[in-house]
């Protein structure tokens, strides 16, 4: 390295000991956006095969740009909220006789 520092107003030369690094004219940036690579993000199971079938659906954006993800991720959402709501509802009544009242009515009023 050299302590000399050009004059104000001079434009800057290189020294002797600094090298010369130019970048080749055939490498200019590109602007393009990278092709969509998947990010090798792990699934573990949870042995619930509709939850399992929506984590697997997210596979699907790993061959997708970035704006494509969104439709993916909406459409897993919508799956899991259905699959944690239908936990909530109460399974149907089995169907089977519909009891009557007694057509006897035994009230025993021993005072």
């Amino acid at each position: 390295m050299s302590d000399w520092t050009p004059e104000a107003g001079t434009p800057p030369v290189s020294t002797p000991d600094e090298p010369v690094t130019e970048e080749p004219a055939d490498e200019a940036p590109s602007f393009e956006p990278a092709e969509p690579t998947p990010l090798g993000v792990v699934r573990t199971p949870t042995g619930h095969a509709a939850v399992d079938s929506r984590l697997e659906r997210l596979a699907d954006a790993d061959h997708l740009t970035a704006e494509g993800h969104i439709e993916v991720y909406e459409d897993v959402h919508r799956g899991l909220r259905a699959d944690l709501t239908s936990l909530d509802t109460r399974p149907a009544a089995a169907p089977g006789p519909v009891p009557t009242p007694s057509q006897y009515t035994h009230h025993d009023n021993r005072s």
